[in-house]
């Protein structure tokens, strides 16, 4: 038999439910929410809570829906500190320097992946991430592709299929050798262990012709698109995107109008990923844009060691609000509802009845604190499906 617990005295509570308390983030002053099991079963005014069975008092700190983090690269090995020096010595980023981590990738045992893939898991929890996606792409061969997926599979239900990150060192001269590989023998073996598949489509990675390519043949095979789209530069991701029915389209960055007429008219979630940004010198994403033209906006970390080497939700939240035009409650709609949105997923990213019982309490009264005191460790409690965790 499930124990019913009351979380009461909370200051701020952000449902994601305009149904439940005011705006979009369906905030309501004084609240109480009661979970049940790994579920919420109520939330509301604190004067008309139910009774539970025992009762945490959050002393008037804020609650909200733990972060959904829709887009990382945690299965990997290796460090790239000195390209970070150097990039911030003025060297530009690249796509290139994804093979060093290939390669240190490749050499690493089972074992050591797990345990790097658990530590970064737990540091990003330990920040209210209670929903993490994480991709392959540092393998590149079927094997190797394959073994990164499984690994990834025992920590997260949310796991994507990315071979057509870079072109493999083996195919540097063979292209087209490579994308038959990653639509052939290579999505043989990882299709099983995925439920999305994605491609680099960039300068660089792949071009669009490859990318189509690419996401057909996972559509074929049960995976849903996703799309690391016009990150560097302007190309035809985001549109190719919309068309295949992508979930999302990460990165965009440099967007025509037709590109946020088509993220505006079409379903797929623009996912913008500020720590990329930060961590590259390179211009923020316009989110002021796509969200008054209507596109839906998510916020995710990108984690990777390479190019934004954050597990940190709120730090993207505080940086969307300072650099990339978003209100403090855009952001955190973007990084909890936006990223449920990203994948396609109702049980995460809001506390109404129904949902995982996936919460974080801030030491702060408001969840406007995240980009208030950037950089300040806010996070005083995680649950996660109804076990506290932190």
């Amino acid at each position: 038999m499930t124990k019913s617990t009351l979380i009461r005295n909370i200051g701020t509570l952000v449902t994601n439910d305009p149904t439940l308390g005011e705006g979009p983030l369906g905030v309501i002053e004084g609240a109480a929410l009661v979970l049940d099991g790994d579920r919420v079963a109520w939330a509301g005014p604190g004067a008309d809570a139910p009774a539970t069975d025992e009762a945490h008092d959050a002393e008037g700190r804020a609650v909200l829906p733990g972060f959904v983090d829709s887009h990382s690269h945690l299965v990997f090995a290796g460090d790239r500190t000195r390209e970070f020096a150097a990039r911030m010595s003025g060297r530009p980023y690249t796509a290139g320097g994804i093979r060093s981590t290939v390669a240190a990738t490749r050499a690493a045992s089972d074992a050591e992946l797990g345990a790097n893939l658990a530590r970064y898991l737990r540091e990003a929890l330990c920040q209210g991430t209670t929903t993490q996606e994480t991709k392959s792409g540092y393998g590149l061969t079927p094997e190797q592709e394959a073994r990164a997926l499984r690994i990834a599979g025992e920590h997260t239900d949310e796991v994507t299929y990315l071979g057509a990150h870079i072109v493999a060192p083996e195919f540097a001269d063979d292209p087209a050798g490579y994308v038959a590989q990653v639509t052939g023998p290579m999505l043989d073996a990882c299709a099983p262990h995925a439920r999305w598949v994605d491609v680099f489509c960039e300068q660089g990675a792949f071009d669009g012709d490859q990318a189509r390519a690419i996401l057909t043949a996972g559509k074929a095979r049960g995976l849903t698109p996703r799309i690391h789209a016009n990150q560097l530069s302007y190309g035809p991701g985001v549109r190719l995107g919309v068309e295949l029915g992508a979930a999302s389209a990460d990165h965009c960055t440099h967007l025509t109008d037709a590109d946020v007429d088509a993220l505006a008219q079409g379903e797929t979630v623009a996912t913008l990923l500020p720590g990329c940004e930060f961590s590259t010198r390179a211009v923020y994403p316009d989110a002021r844009r796509l969200l008054d033209a209507g596109a839906t906006v998510a916020l995710s970390t990108d984690c990777n060691p390479g190019s934004s080497f954050t597990s940190s939700m709120p730090f993207c939240i505080a940086v969307a609000v300072r650099e990339m035009g978003m209100t403090p409650d855009e952001a955190v709609w973007g990084a909890t509802a936006g990223g449920a949105r990203a994948l396609r997923r109702e049980d995460v990213g809001r506390l109404s009845p129904g949902a995982y019982a996936d919460l974080v309490l801030l030491d702060a009264p408001s969840h406007v604190h995240l980009a208030y005191r950037p950089g300040v460790p806010l996070t005083a409690a995680v649950w996660r499906r109804g076990v506290r965790e932190v």
